[in-house]
């Protein structure tokens, strides 16, 4: 092939949250539209993008090491993601990189792709790029985010100065995009953004328009429409706000998934006082007790800080306590790690490194107890499962209860006969801390 025919290409590193790999799979689609095509090695690659994680100072190191590593192997590097709001670190370690810009910024990208690998002459009826766009998940599950940016000021996070405020999706651009996936053979749709209960607050919860239906731009009337699609939807990221007991109800009815990932961050009010979090911790339990009621399937997943500055062991134990009573199926905890630009790295009283860790073994210690008795009541159901891969074993899937890739597995042995996709009813026979096993009872 001469070299004016030539394929310009383009390695992509994609790190950090779902949020980033949407961004991710819409640069990814950018370029393929415009005929490029996106290679998994750096040898073969004219250019390496790398989309970067900021978040915490772990999140920040591999980024810098991707970018390093890229420039090693590669030599022309762009950086893009949530570190790219944070240049000059960047150019501190990496002085070589060739641009850099921040989170959602895609048509900067892509510009400076144009610039130094300019864009093939494309004929897009040889190269059709699927309509749904470049994905990076499996066919069957897709994630779908609905904003971007967040109102809230919480002392330990920087995301509102690397992706800005809230800016809510028009509710029509999101059913389109649900509507296509759901073609194209998405089964199960993972609602994202960073703050998913506040979808709309910023537009005031205008009336939109979709298949010709007034549709209010509220996250309550958006799982209304996706319900309609006839898919899993699982809502992720949700803030207890109030109007979340809304969508309670539409799980009950099997309209949405009986799952709710809320990351409360912590029990003790003085602790969520100090994080600018909503702090009445009695009426969360409240409102927990209300929802299982309404929806006794409801699966809860949360995530907590320990070692936040100020914590005593008295703000500690209030944490377990509320761990006891809450009884969640689903928890994730971190250690209070300083982030730069984070208003939290002000607070008097830091926690020493070894008291974080060892209330977070204590932390995790009691969840894992919970977690598992939680599981030992599903023995003997029967739970509808979608198959994720099959392998030499057999199957493997996930429960309603289970977010892809945070969750738990349910393990079919010795069943062949389904493919990735399909939905399944399983009798659960086995459990232990975080997976089920079971055989498959119908199709």
């Amino acid at each position: 092939m001469s070299n004016k025919n030539r394929v310009p290409t383009v390695g992509f590193v994609s790190l950090g949250c779902p949020k980033n790999l949407v961004d991710s799979e819409r640069i990814l689609t950018e370029l393929r539209t415009d005929g490029y095509q996106v290679v998994p090695s750096y040898d073969d690659a004219d250019l390496v993008i790398v989309n970067t994680c900021g978040f915490i100072d772990s999140a920040v190191q591999e980024s810098l090491e991707a970018i390093g590593e890229a420039l090693n192997e590669n030599g022309k590097v762009i950086v893009t993601g949530c570190l790219g709001a944070k240049e000059n670190q960047i150019r501190e370690v990496h002085p070589k990189v060739l641009e850099i810009t921040g989170p959602h910024s895609y048509e900067q990208v892509l510009n400076h792709v144009h610039h130094y690998v300019p864009k093939p002459q494309h004929d897009p009826f040889l190269s059709l790029v699927p309509e749904q766009g470049v994905k990076l998940t499996p066919k069957h599950y897709a994630y779908l985010k609905i904003s971007e940016g967040c109102n809230h000021r919480c002392t330990f996070c920087i995301i509102p100065s690397m992706r800005g405020d809230l800016d809510s999706r028009t509710v029509g651009d999101v059913l389109n995009e649900a509507k296509r996936l759901v073609e194209s053979g998405v089964k199960e749709l993972l609602i994202i953004s960073q703050d998913t209960s506040a979808y709309g607050v910023d537009v005031k919860h205008r009336t939109g328009f979709w298949d010709g239906q007034p549709v209010k731009t509220s996250m309550v009337g958006l799982c209304e429409q996706l319900a309609s699609l006839g898919v899993w939807v699982r809502l992720h990221y949700v803030y207890p706000y109030p109007h979340v007991d809304d969508v309670i109800p539409l799980m009950a009815e099997g309209k949405v998934l009986p799952y709710l990932d809320i990351p409360l961050q912590h029990a003790s009010p003085k602790i969520l006082k100090l994080m600018k979090r909503p702090g009445a911790v009695e009426r969360t339990l409240e409102r927990i007790k209300r929802w299982r009621e309404i929806c006794p399937e409801l699966t809860l997943r949360s995530t907590f800080i320990v070692g936040f500055p100020g914590e005593t062991e008295e703000d500690f134990q209030m944490l377990l306590d509320f761990l006891q009573e809450a009884r969640l199926d689903r928890v994730g905890c971190f250690k209070y790690s300083p982030v730069e630009g984070a208003k939290a790295n002000e607070l008097a009283d830091q926690v020493p490194e070894e008291i974080k860790e060892e209330r977070y073994h204590r932390f995790m210690q009691l969840q894992q107890q919970i977690s598992t008795e939680r599981l030992q009541e599903k023995i003997g159901r029967e739970l509808l499962v979608i198959i994720d891969e099959v392998d030499d074993e057999g199957a493997i899937g996930r429960s309603m209860a289970d977010a892809p890739e945070i969750d738990g597995m349910v393990y079919m042995n010795g069943e062949f006969d389904v493919k990735p996709g399909d939905i399944v009813k399983v009798m659960i026979e086995h459990a232990d801390e975080y997976d089920l096993w079971g055989s498959i009872t119908s199709k």
